[in-house]
Protein backbone atom coordinates (compact mmCIF):
# COMPACT_ATOMS: atom_id res chain seq x y z
CA UNK A 1 0.00 0.00 0.00
CA UNK A 2 1.40 3.44 -0.93
CA UNK A 3 2.44 5.88 1.78
CA UNK A 4 0.65 9.22 1.84
CA UNK A 5 1.59 12.70 3.00
CA UNK A 6 -0.76 15.67 3.42
CA UNK A 7 -0.69 19.38 4.18
CA UNK A 8 -3.04 19.63 7.18
CA UNK A 9 -4.85 22.73 8.33
CA UNK A 10 -4.65 22.36 12.15
CA UNK A 11 -7.12 25.18 12.85
CA UNK A 12 -8.09 28.49 11.23
CA UNK A 13 -5.51 31.23 11.25
CA UNK A 14 -2.33 29.13 11.20
CA UNK A 15 -0.07 27.81 8.39
CA UNK A 16 -0.33 24.35 6.86
CA UNK A 17 1.50 21.46 8.51
CA UNK A 18 3.00 18.63 6.43
CA UNK A 19 2.42 15.23 8.04
CA UNK A 20 2.28 11.55 7.15
CA UNK A 21 -1.32 10.57 6.52
CA UNK A 22 -2.98 7.19 5.92
CA UNK A 23 -3.54 6.08 2.33
CA UNK A 24 -7.24 5.35 1.71
CA UNK A 25 -8.63 2.78 -0.73
CA UNK A 26 -11.79 3.87 -2.55
CA UNK A 27 -15.35 2.91 -1.63
CA UNK A 28 -17.53 1.40 -4.37
CA UNK A 29 -18.27 4.58 -6.38
CA UNK A 30 -14.91 6.29 -5.85
CA UNK A 31 -11.38 6.40 -7.26
CA UNK A 32 -8.08 6.89 -5.50
CA UNK A 33 -5.94 9.35 -7.45
CA UNK A 34 -2.23 10.07 -7.19
CA UNK A 35 -1.84 13.82 -7.57
CA UNK A 36 0.57 15.31 -10.08
CA UNK A 37 -0.67 18.90 -9.87
CA UNK A 38 -2.87 20.81 -7.42
CA UNK A 39 -4.46 24.17 -8.22
CA UNK A 40 -5.43 26.75 -5.62
CA UNK A 41 -8.74 28.57 -5.22
CA UNK A 42 -9.80 31.55 -3.08
CA UNK A 43 -11.93 29.27 -0.91
CA UNK A 44 -8.69 27.53 0.16
CA UNK A 45 -7.18 30.58 1.85
CA UNK A 46 -10.58 31.64 3.18
CA UNK A 47 -10.92 28.28 4.96
CA UNK A 48 -7.36 28.62 6.20
CA UNK A 49 -8.16 32.01 7.69
CA UNK A 50 -11.69 31.53 9.07
CA UNK A 51 -14.01 28.59 9.79
CA UNK A 52 -16.63 29.78 7.30
CA UNK A 53 -18.11 26.29 6.84
CA UNK A 54 -19.86 25.36 10.11
CA UNK A 55 -19.88 21.68 9.14
CA UNK A 56 -16.10 21.47 8.55
CA UNK A 57 -14.15 20.09 11.50
CA UNK A 58 -10.52 21.11 12.07
CA UNK A 59 -7.87 19.76 11.81
CA UNK A 60 -8.67 19.07 8.18
CA UNK A 61 -7.16 18.88 4.72
CA UNK A 62 -8.12 21.61 2.22
CA UNK A 63 -8.06 21.81 -1.57
CA UNK A 64 -10.36 20.95 -4.46
CA UNK A 65 -8.54 21.07 -7.84
CA UNK A 66 -6.35 18.11 -8.81
CA UNK A 67 -4.90 16.33 -11.83
CA UNK A 68 -3.09 13.02 -11.70
CA UNK A 69 -3.32 9.28 -12.24
CA UNK A 70 -5.89 6.74 -11.11
CA UNK A 71 -4.22 4.18 -8.83
CA UNK A 72 -7.24 2.26 -7.57
CA UNK A 73 -10.94 2.02 -8.50
CA UNK A 74 -13.96 1.14 -6.40
CA UNK A 75 -15.95 -2.01 -7.05
CA UNK A 76 -18.82 -0.13 -8.79
CA UNK A 77 -16.59 1.93 -11.11
CA UNK A 78 -16.38 0.74 -14.72
CA UNK A 79 -15.34 3.85 -16.70
CA UNK A 80 -11.87 4.20 -15.17
CA UNK A 81 -8.87 1.96 -14.60
CA UNK A 82 -5.50 2.31 -12.87
CA UNK A 83 -3.14 4.41 -14.96
CA UNK A 84 -5.79 6.68 -16.46
CA UNK A 85 -4.76 10.33 -16.60
CA UNK A 86 -7.51 12.47 -15.06
CA UNK A 87 -8.60 15.82 -13.68
CA UNK A 88 -11.00 15.90 -10.74
CA UNK A 89 -12.86 17.94 -8.16
CA UNK A 90 -11.78 16.68 -4.75
CA UNK A 91 -14.89 16.98 -2.60
CA UNK A 92 -13.45 16.28 0.83
CA UNK A 93 -13.94 19.81 2.15
CA UNK A 94 -17.68 19.89 1.42
CA UNK A 95 -18.11 16.34 2.75
CA UNK A 96 -15.93 16.94 5.84
CA UNK A 97 -13.81 13.96 4.75
CA UNK A 98 -10.06 14.78 4.77
CA UNK A 99 -9.18 11.70 2.68
CA UNK A 100 -11.11 13.27 -0.20
CA UNK A 101 -9.34 16.65 -0.25
CA UNK A 102 -6.64 17.86 -2.61
CA UNK A 103 -3.74 19.01 -0.42
CA UNK A 104 -2.06 15.59 -0.25
CA UNK A 105 -0.38 13.00 -2.43
CA UNK A 106 -3.40 10.69 -2.78
CA UNK A 107 -7.11 11.39 -2.41
CA UNK A 108 -10.37 9.48 -2.77
CA UNK A 109 -12.77 11.16 -5.21
CA UNK A 110 -16.31 10.38 -6.35
CA UNK A 111 -16.06 8.91 -9.86
CA UNK A 112 -18.57 11.20 -11.54
CA UNK A 113 -16.48 14.25 -10.56
CA UNK A 114 -13.54 12.90 -12.56
CA UNK A 115 -12.71 13.31 -16.28
CA UNK A 116 -10.13 11.47 -18.36
CA UNK A 117 -7.58 13.70 -20.07
CA UNK A 118 -5.43 13.00 -23.16
CA UNK A 119 -1.65 12.67 -23.14
CA UNK A 120 -1.48 16.00 -24.98
CA UNK A 121 -2.82 17.88 -21.93
CA UNK A 122 -0.29 18.48 -19.17
CA UNK A 123 -1.23 17.86 -15.55
CA UNK A 124 -0.43 21.51 -14.85
CA UNK A 125 -2.94 22.78 -17.39
CA UNK A 126 -5.51 20.16 -16.42
CA UNK A 127 -5.40 21.15 -12.75
CA UNK A 128 -6.74 24.65 -13.42
CA UNK A 129 -10.05 23.34 -14.76
CA UNK A 130 -12.08 21.12 -12.39
CA UNK A 131 -13.68 23.45 -9.82
CA UNK A 132 -14.26 26.21 -12.36
CA UNK A 133 -16.04 23.73 -14.61
CA UNK A 134 -18.10 22.27 -11.77
CA UNK A 135 -19.19 25.70 -10.54
CA UNK A 136 -20.06 26.87 -14.04
CA UNK A 137 -21.95 23.67 -14.81
CA UNK A 138 -23.97 24.01 -11.62
CA UNK A 139 -25.06 27.56 -12.43
CA UNK A 140 -25.74 26.90 -16.09
CA UNK A 141 -27.40 23.51 -16.17
CA UNK A 142 -28.83 22.62 -12.79
CA UNK A 143 -32.63 22.89 -12.61
CA UNK A 144 -32.65 25.16 -9.56
CA UNK A 145 -30.37 27.67 -11.31
CA UNK A 146 -30.43 28.73 -15.00
CA UNK A 147 -31.49 25.26 -16.26
CA UNK A 148 -29.98 25.76 -19.73
CA UNK A 149 -29.56 23.10 -22.41
CA UNK A 150 -26.72 20.62 -21.88
CA UNK A 151 -23.38 21.05 -23.68
CA UNK A 152 -22.69 19.12 -26.87
CA UNK A 153 -19.80 18.47 -29.22
CA UNK A 154 -22.07 19.69 -32.04
CA UNK A 155 -24.17 22.45 -30.46
CA UNK A 156 -27.17 23.99 -32.20
CA UNK A 157 -27.95 27.64 -31.67
CA UNK A 158 -30.64 28.38 -29.10
CA UNK A 159 -30.88 31.96 -30.36
CA UNK A 160 -30.47 33.10 -26.77
CA UNK A 161 -27.63 35.06 -25.15
CA UNK A 162 -26.12 34.51 -21.72
CA UNK A 163 -24.59 37.35 -19.72
CA UNK A 164 -21.44 36.23 -17.90
CA UNK A 165 -20.37 38.69 -15.22
CA UNK A 166 -16.56 38.69 -14.69
CA UNK A 167 -15.80 36.55 -17.71
CA UNK A 168 -12.05 36.35 -17.00
CA UNK A 169 -12.48 34.73 -13.57
CA UNK A 170 -11.83 31.02 -13.10
CA UNK A 171 -15.57 30.36 -13.23
CA UNK A 172 -16.12 32.91 -15.97
CA UNK A 173 -13.73 31.40 -18.50
CA UNK A 174 -15.36 28.01 -18.07
CA UNK A 175 -18.89 29.43 -18.14
CA UNK A 176 -18.20 31.01 -21.51
CA UNK A 177 -16.96 27.73 -22.98
CA UNK A 178 -19.74 25.59 -21.53
CA UNK A 179 -22.43 28.04 -22.60
CA UNK A 180 -21.07 28.17 -26.15
CA UNK A 181 -20.99 24.35 -26.21
CA UNK A 182 -24.66 24.39 -25.19
CA UNK A 183 -25.62 26.61 -28.10
CA UNK A 184 -25.79 30.01 -26.39
CA UNK A 185 -24.22 33.27 -27.50
CA UNK A 186 -22.24 34.95 -24.71
CA UNK A 187 -21.84 38.57 -23.72
CA UNK A 188 -19.38 39.05 -20.87
CA UNK A 189 -18.11 41.76 -18.58
CA UNK A 190 -14.42 41.99 -17.77
CA UNK A 191 -11.54 44.39 -17.23
CA UNK A 192 -10.19 45.74 -20.54
CA UNK A 193 -6.86 43.96 -20.01
CA UNK A 194 -8.75 40.65 -20.25
CA UNK A 195 -10.99 41.46 -23.23
CA UNK A 196 -8.84 39.47 -25.67
CA UNK A 197 -8.84 36.40 -23.41
CA UNK A 198 -12.61 36.47 -22.99
CA UNK A 199 -13.19 36.86 -26.72
CA UNK A 200 -10.77 34.03 -27.51
CA UNK A 201 -12.92 31.67 -25.43
CA UNK A 202 -16.09 32.51 -27.31
CA UNK A 203 -17.66 35.73 -26.04
CA UNK A 204 -19.13 37.76 -28.90
CA UNK A 205 -19.06 41.05 -26.96
CA UNK A 206 -17.18 42.20 -23.84
CA UNK A 207 -18.10 45.20 -21.70
CA UNK A 208 -15.92 46.91 -19.10
CA UNK A 209 -17.35 46.22 -15.63
CA UNK A 210 -15.38 49.19 -14.26
CA UNK A 211 -17.74 51.63 -15.95
CA UNK A 212 -20.03 53.67 -13.73
CA UNK A 213 -23.34 51.85 -13.14
CA UNK A 214 -25.42 54.08 -15.41
CA UNK A 215 -23.03 53.70 -18.35
CA UNK A 216 -22.65 49.96 -17.76
CA UNK A 217 -26.44 49.54 -17.73
CA UNK A 218 -26.73 51.56 -20.93
CA UNK A 219 -24.13 49.43 -22.72
CA UNK A 220 -25.69 46.17 -21.52
CA UNK A 221 -29.15 47.36 -22.57
CA UNK A 222 -27.85 48.24 -26.03
CA UNK A 223 -26.11 44.88 -26.33
CA UNK A 224 -29.32 42.97 -25.51
CA UNK A 225 -31.67 45.25 -27.48
CA UNK A 226 -32.25 42.68 -30.24
CA UNK A 227 -31.30 39.58 -28.23
CA UNK A 228 -33.16 37.21 -25.92
CA UNK A 229 -31.41 36.87 -22.58
CA UNK A 230 -30.77 33.35 -21.26
CA UNK A 231 -29.99 34.65 -17.77
CA UNK A 232 -26.97 35.94 -15.88
CA UNK A 233 -24.17 33.96 -14.27
CA UNK A 234 -22.34 36.30 -11.90
CA UNK A 235 -18.95 34.72 -11.21
CA UNK A 236 -17.04 37.25 -9.10
CA UNK A 237 -17.18 40.70 -7.58
CA UNK A 238 -19.84 42.60 -5.68
CA UNK A 239 -23.23 40.92 -6.03
CA UNK A 240 -25.13 43.93 -4.63
CA UNK A 241 -24.26 46.37 -7.41
CA UNK A 242 -24.45 43.69 -10.10
CA UNK A 243 -27.93 42.64 -8.95
CA UNK A 244 -29.09 46.26 -9.01
CA UNK A 245 -27.85 46.75 -12.57
CA UNK A 246 -29.34 43.45 -13.72
CA UNK A 247 -32.70 44.27 -12.13
CA UNK A 248 -32.84 47.39 -14.31
CA UNK A 249 -31.58 45.42 -17.32
CA UNK A 250 -34.27 42.76 -16.88
CA UNK A 251 -36.98 45.43 -17.08
CA UNK A 252 -35.74 46.34 -20.56
CA UNK A 253 -35.10 42.92 -22.20
CA UNK A 254 -36.90 39.71 -23.12
CA UNK A 255 -36.04 36.19 -21.99
CA UNK A 256 -35.03 34.34 -18.82
CA UNK A 257 -34.69 37.09 -16.22
CA UNK A 258 -32.76 35.04 -13.68
CA UNK A 259 -29.54 35.89 -11.85
CA UNK A 260 -27.32 33.22 -10.32
CA UNK A 261 -24.10 33.97 -8.47
CA UNK A 262 -21.09 32.22 -6.97
CA UNK A 263 -20.61 34.79 -4.20
CA UNK A 264 -22.40 35.57 -0.95
CA UNK A 265 -25.85 37.01 -1.52
CA UNK A 266 -26.41 40.61 -0.42
CA UNK A 267 -28.83 41.58 2.33
CA UNK A 268 -30.87 43.88 0.09
CA UNK A 269 -32.29 42.13 -2.97
CA UNK A 270 -34.62 43.97 -5.38
CA UNK A 271 -38.31 43.08 -4.97
CA UNK A 272 -39.45 40.36 -7.35
CA UNK A 273 -35.88 39.62 -8.42
CA UNK A 274 -35.31 35.94 -9.33
CA UNK A 275 -31.94 34.66 -8.14
CA UNK A 276 -29.93 31.76 -6.71
CA UNK A 277 -26.49 31.01 -5.34
CA UNK A 278 -24.29 28.27 -6.83
CA UNK A 279 -22.64 25.49 -4.84
CA UNK A 280 -20.47 23.38 -7.13
CA UNK A 281 -20.62 20.18 -5.09
CA UNK A 282 -24.35 19.78 -5.67
CA UNK A 283 -23.77 18.60 -9.25
CA UNK A 284 -22.51 15.29 -7.89
CA UNK A 285 -26.04 14.13 -7.15
CA UNK A 286 -28.10 16.17 -9.63
CA UNK A 287 -27.09 14.42 -12.85
CA UNK A 288 -25.14 17.45 -14.11
CA UNK A 289 -21.76 15.91 -13.21
CA UNK A 290 -22.53 12.81 -15.30
CA UNK A 291 -23.43 14.98 -18.30
CA UNK A 292 -20.49 17.39 -18.06
CA UNK A 293 -17.61 15.39 -16.54
CA UNK A 294 -18.72 12.03 -17.92
CA UNK A 295 -20.28 12.62 -21.34
CA UNK A 296 -19.01 15.97 -22.63
CA UNK A 297 -15.56 16.87 -21.31
CA UNK A 298 -13.46 13.79 -22.23
CA UNK A 299 -14.23 14.12 -25.93
CA UNK A 300 -14.29 17.92 -25.92
CA UNK A 301 -10.84 18.16 -24.34
CA UNK A 302 -9.36 15.39 -26.49
CA UNK A 303 -10.77 17.02 -29.62
CA UNK A 304 -9.45 20.47 -28.78
CA UNK A 305 -12.96 21.88 -28.38
CA UNK A 306 -12.41 22.86 -24.76
CA UNK A 307 -9.43 24.93 -23.62
CA UNK A 308 -7.77 24.81 -20.20
CA UNK A 309 -8.30 28.18 -18.54
CA UNK A 310 -7.35 30.37 -16.77
CA UNK A 311 -3.62 30.28 -17.41
CA UNK A 312 -1.61 28.18 -14.96
CA UNK A 313 1.17 29.78 -12.92
CA UNK A 314 3.36 27.24 -11.14
CA UNK A 315 4.43 28.53 -7.72
CA UNK A 316 6.49 25.55 -6.62
CA UNK A 317 6.92 21.80 -6.33
CA UNK A 318 5.88 19.69 -3.37
CA UNK A 319 3.26 20.08 -0.65
CA UNK A 320 5.56 22.56 1.09
CA UNK A 321 4.81 25.04 -1.73
CA UNK A 322 1.08 25.11 -1.03
CA UNK A 323 1.43 27.70 1.76
CA UNK A 324 3.48 29.95 -0.51
CA UNK A 325 0.74 29.69 -3.11
CA UNK A 326 -2.00 30.51 -0.62
CA UNK A 327 -0.10 33.57 0.56
CA UNK A 328 0.24 34.82 -3.02
CA UNK A 329 -3.40 34.09 -3.85
CA UNK A 330 -4.56 35.92 -0.73
CA UNK A 331 -3.05 39.12 -2.18
CA UNK A 332 -5.03 38.65 -5.39
CA UNK A 333 -4.35 37.35 -8.91
CA UNK A 334 -6.10 38.08 -12.20
CA UNK A 335 -6.84 35.70 -15.08
CA UNK A 336 -4.45 33.13 -13.59
CA UNK A 337 -4.64 30.03 -11.45
CA UNK A 338 -1.78 29.13 -9.12
CA UNK A 339 -0.56 25.54 -9.32
CA UNK A 340 1.73 23.36 -7.21
CA UNK A 341 3.26 20.30 -8.86
CA UNK A 342 4.06 16.98 -7.16
CA UNK A 343 6.60 14.38 -8.23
Amino acid sequence: MPSNTAAWQPKPGVPLEIKDTPYTSPPADYLTIKHRAIALNPIDFKLQDIAIFPFLAYPTILGLDVAGEVVEVGSAVSKFKPGDRVLAVAGGVTANTPSGSAFQQYSVIYANMVTKIPDSLSYIDAAVMPLGIATSACGLFQKDHLALHSPSLTPKSTEQTLLVWSGASSVGVNTIQLARAAGYEVIATASPKNFELVRSLGASEVIDYNLDPATLLEQLTNAFKKRTIAGVLHTAGDAQSSMSICADLFSKVDGNKFFTTTVTLPVDIPAGFRYSRVFAGTIKDSGVADIVFGDFLPQAIAGGKYKPAPQAEVVGTGLESLQKGLDILRKGVSAQKLVVTLD
